[in-house]
């Protein structure tokens, strides 16, 4: 066992000692007819029912945690920010984890925009996010510099023919995806050259930065054949730059997007139709939304609103599918303080790396109960991390691989008094009580997400491959686990 896992595990019992409901014995468990009320209580929560008697029967109950249960759900349901959560019992902290030193030097980048000597030095760093970071703040002000753009060029023409799988601290297809990107702004002209080749790169993820690139380039021509390709992803980046670069002359691409089945490329098409000449995309649009209504394609939130407004429609006619008022199995262990850890394992083409969360059913007992259920369904299996911010958050585990589809079945906020702390795994929305089963874990102290995000689960073992995570990094499975080393 490496020193790191060793420490890693020491702050694993330390977290374990902190939190007394995290302890190995669980809590004390309630009776037949206590579980059925707690059951009724989150219910109500999760309804936002005001008038449900098992708010008033929590208050009277003489069981403390009951109490506790029906005053805060009656709290969230009357504010939908939960403002008076600080006026609740502060419920246990999570665990404390140190950055990694290279966070550091990522930082510290974002001041050196302008000094190339810096960004040229960046780009040998001993670990890819500072390298990748270093790319992102290139410009054209770097453009006679012929050492970052040689690492550029050596980093495209090192592309591998798959470049899938990855060993950890090593990447396939970033380095290039980054490279053509940059290159793109410093010399059009040489980057051009590379586009056409690389867009037909059998991994999607290199296509779409293939496509920003494109965007950068104002290749219309190729943005117009890489609107068209297999991947939802590729197509959406490619039609929100026709959007912007040639406007309604493509609107015929657009309104074919819209029979498309991803959420992400019809609301790409449905917002780069907004204010055409034609007569019939509003119709067009009108029907597309009528068809996402009807349950043909996941309720994603984002492309039904596109949808209304390029038919001049507003947005009070969204028809959201209807909820179902249903328990999930552990809710109300969860509510009283179980402990229950997942142990999240990365595919072998990503690492094959783990960690170990907890869930924090005292914050989030639905939402936790909801995510566990899904976990031992498998609904997370095989699916990747879409959204990599080194400095800010991983999020993903949706089955589009992107921020616009996710769950059927909305989660309710459950906001409450845990921070957003580097570690904590909050849920992903598509505004206020639209949880989409989507992770994000902070990897950093982001407070401000506090007042509109849930915190969830905590990461508890492992946070150093929480750092690992790479963008499109695949989750193999998601498990319950009794012990942290099972």
């Amino acid at each position: 066992m490496t020193e790191r896992r060793v420490a890693a595990k020491a702050l694993f019992v330390v977290a374990l000692v902190a939190i007394p409901s995290a302890a190995t014995a669980q809590p004390e468990r309630a009776g037949r007819a206590d579980s059925a009320l707690i059951g009724r209580i989150l219910l109500a929560e999760d309804r936002r029912d005001s008038t449900d008697a098992s708010l008033a029967l929590g208050m009277r109950h003489s069981d403390a945690r009951i109490r506790a249960l029906a005053q805060r759900a009656s709290g969230r349901i009357r504010d939908p920010r939960f403002a008076a959560r600080d006026s609740f019992a502060p419920l246990p902290s999570p665990p404390h984890w140190p950055e990694p030193a290279w966070r550091l030097r990522y930082r510290a980048l974002t001041q050196q925009r302008e000094n190339c000597g810096a960004l040229r030095e960046a780009l040998a760093d001993s670990v890819w996010p500072v390298r990748l970071r270093a790319t992102a703040l290139l410009t054209d002000h770097c453009a006679s510099d012929d050492a970052i753009v040689a690492t550029l060029r050596s980093w495209i023409d090192a592309l591998p023919a798959q470049a899938e799988g990855r060993v950890p601290g090593d990447v396939p297809w970033h380095a290039a995806a980054h490279g053509i990107l940059a290159l793109a702004r410093l010399r059009p002209d040489d980057a051009r050259s590379s586009v056409g080749t690389l867009a037909a790169h059998p991994v999607w993820q290199m296509r779409m930065y293939v496509a920003r690139a494109a965007a950068q380039l104002a290749d219309t021509a190729r943005l117009r054949a890489m609107a068209r390709d297999v991947d939802d992803n590729v197509r959406e980046i490619a039609i929100e730059a026709l959007g912007r670069l040639s406007g309604h002359a493509d609107d015929d691409l657009y309104i074919a997007a819209l029979s498309a089945d991803g959420a992400q490329v019809v609301r790409a098409a449905a917002i780069a139709l907004k204010g055409t000449p034609r007569s019939d995309a509003r119709g067009a649009a009108s029907a597309g939304f009528e068809r996402w209504v009807a349950g043909v394609t996941p309720p994603a939130r984002d492309a039904r609103i596109a949808l209304l407004d390029a038919a001049g429609r507003p947005a009070t006619d969204d028809r959201p599918p209807p909820r179902r008022d249903v328990l999930p199995d552990r809710a109300v262990a969860l509510a009283l303080g179980d402990t229950v850890l997942l142990r999240v394992t990365l595919a072998p083409r990503s690492g094959r790396r783990s960690f170990v969360v907890r869930l924090r059913g005292d914050v989030a007992p639905l939402m936790s109960a909801r995510v566990l259920a899904l976990a031992r369904a498998g609904y997370y299996d095989n699916t990747g991390w879409h959204r990599v911010e080194h400095d800010f958050v991983v999020q993903g585990l949706g089955p589009g691989g992107n921020e616009y589809v996710g769950h059927a079945d909305y989660f309710r906020d459950e906001l409450g008094t845990v921070p957003h702390a580097r570690g904590t795994i909050g849920m992903s929305t598509r505004g206020h009580d639209t949880g989409d089963a989507q992770w994000f874990v902070n990897l950093r102290d982001n407070l401000r997400l506090g007042r509109d995000y849930t915190v969830f689960a905590e990461v508890v073992l492992g946070m150093e491959d929480v750092d690992g995570i790479m963008e499109g990094d695949f989750v193999a499975r998601i498990e319950e686990i009794r012990r942290p080393d099972q």
